[in-house]
């Protein structure tokens, strides 16, 4: 490993991975706190201090492999008027962060560029290749997390529109979900999924 190239990637990556790991987490527990659900918020996971969020684990994965996670802020369905469907729009939140935080560094990025003459070269490039990591990083966050299998995001969407008797089978597979996560991307099945569909967005985004 080049320890320089090491560095400088840290450098870059570490503030836009770490805004996307809290981003994602604080807006899960922000709506599940406004649908009723205090469990966040007394926890004090309703803050913008990345520490509280960090999963160590998670974190060294995403520098080696380029995938990572947070701490899951804690919900409590039984708070919810209805579960199945609050439980929908909390799961939501954190992708819709994410893609609202990849379109906001999209434009940081276009206003950085018409700024550019009245920048110092020192200070702009490596603001510029922070903000284009947080666009892809936020996308592959985003998307990644729509995957509709446990523990991911997308399998509590997934429940909330299944119906009923439906729902309560998927659910059962929730044990397994992680096993199954692990083996599709260590196979390499799920990065080919998911992959053109975070390059197409970041098409979109990115311009």
């Amino acid at each position: 490993m080049n320890i320089e190239n090491f560095i400088r990637d840290l450098t870059i990556l570490a503030p836009p991975f770490l805004l996307a790991l809290t981003v994602h987490e604080v807006a899960h527990g922000r709506v599940a706190y406004r649908l009723g659900d205090p469990t966040a918020y007394n926890q004090g996971r309703l803050t913008l201090n990345p520490l509280k969020h960090l999963d160590p684990i998670g974190t060294i994965c995403f520098f080696i492999m380029k995938i990572g996670w947070a701490k899951p802020v804690p919900v409590n369905p039984i708070y919810f008027k209805n579960p199945r469907k609050d439980m929908l729009w909390v799961s939501l939140a954190g992708p819709g962060a994410n893609f609202m935080l990849a379109i906001a560094s999209a434009i940081l990025a276009k206003v950085l560029s018409l700024a550019a003459p009245l920048i110092p070269n020192f200070f702009l490039w490596p603001l510029l290749n922070m903000v284009a990591a947080s666009i892809w990083i936020n996308i592959m966050f985003g998307v990644f997390n729509l995957v509709p299998i446990p523990p991911l995001d997308g399998s509590k969407i997934l429940m909330g529109l299944l119906p009923d008797g439906l729902a309560r089978s998927y659910a059962r597979v929730d044990r397994y979900g992680f096993i199954v996560l692990l083996i599709l991307f260590y196979t390499g099945i799920l990065p080919r999924l998911i992959r053109p569909i975070i390059t197409f967005a970041h098409g979109i985004i990115a311009g």
